[in-house]
């Protein structure tokens, strides 16, 4: 690994690494939206993350987790390309040790789905030979985080947002700009050399009337019974994953986001669309559908 960038945080170690097999990625372009939207980085205690470029997007990856901590893409509506053939092949980042991110042991014979958090098709835009680039780097496991197979309508709504806010939100121009990652908690339940995050998130940024604007969600994965050692000696199938819940898709305050990951996420708590509700079980707004989410200060 190659050190190429200072510390962005007061206490955090970020570095960026380039390796000859990936070079030429420049990854997430803070400007695109034709002002300011920085990578998330750590905002809280001394934590290493790694910098990793690819093709319209960026993974911010804490190598103690083995996985992101954050990824960051820039989406051209108007430029995507729908007949590039998907990419199944999933392999490491070779810019990384093994050991400092997830691999196919960790999703071979289980319910585990790799859970990509750059969704393949956002970066899948530009000139054929970018977006085909773009589409096979989205298959690094740097870019994935175990989920729970189950397929139900609200991680339906969470795998759509981007396609409803490209058509509802981000016009004219039809930009996004959005930060996904895990909410990596220290009480995830630990599997086979990771800890399953139970929740995701996600925050939007794009351009309304010439500002800037945001909205935040978060896909909760939580089992409806917490997942403990005793549990899994007295019942669990030897080396199951831990128990994960059905998934629920909620719209959330842009802060929120920020206390729940200790990510710095500049100005988008500012720009958040959602209103303030102060009582708290109306704070977190749950989606059946698209056309719940919140795209109006009131």
């Amino acid at each position: 690994m190659i050190p190429s960038e200072p510390p962005r945080a007061a206490g955090a170690v970020t570095r960026t690494v380039s390796g000859q097999s990936m070079a030429g990625r420049a990854g997430y372009d803070e400007r695109f939206l034709g002002v300011p939207v920085p990578l998330p980085i750590p905002a809280g205690p001394a934590v290493e993350t790694v910098v990793l470029p690819y093709t319209h997007f960026t993974v911010v990856l804490r190598p103690d987790r083995r996985m992101a901590a954050a990824t960051a893409v820039c989406i051209d509506g108007e430029r995507l390309l729908e007949q590039v053939p998907r990419e199944c092949d999933w392999r490491p980042d070779p810019r990384l040790g093994k050991d400092r991110q997830t691999g196919e042991e960790v999703y071979r014979n289980n319910s585990l789905d790799k859970g990509h958090l750059v969704r393949r098709p956002a970066p899948v835009w530009g000139e054929a030979a970018e977006a085909y680039q773009a589409d096979a780097d989205t298959f690094h496991y740097t870019n994935a985080a175990p989920q729970a197979d189950v397929c139900n309508r609200s991680r339906q709504v969470w795998q759509g947002l981007e396609d409803y806010l490209l058509a509802h939100a981000a016009r004219p121009g039809r930009k996004l700009a959005v930060l996904t990652g895990p909410v990596l908690h220290d009480s995830d339940p630990p599997y086979r050399g990771v800890q399953v995050p139970l929740r995701f998130w996600k925050v939007a940024a794009f351009l309304r009337d010439g500002k800037l604007a945001a909205t935040a969600y978060v896909l909760d994965q939580s089992p409806d019974l917490i997942w403990d050692a005793e549990r899994a000696l007295a019942g669990a199938t030897p080396g199951a994953p831990p128990p994960l819940g059905a998934f629920r898709t909620f719209q959330v305050p842009v802060t929120d986001v920020a206390e729940l990951t200790s990510l710095n996420l500049g100005p988008l708590p500012a720009a958040d669309l959602m209103p303030v509700v102060r009582v708290p079980e109306d704070r977190w707004k749950r989606l059946a559908s698209h056309d719940d989410i919140v795209l109006e200060r009131h």
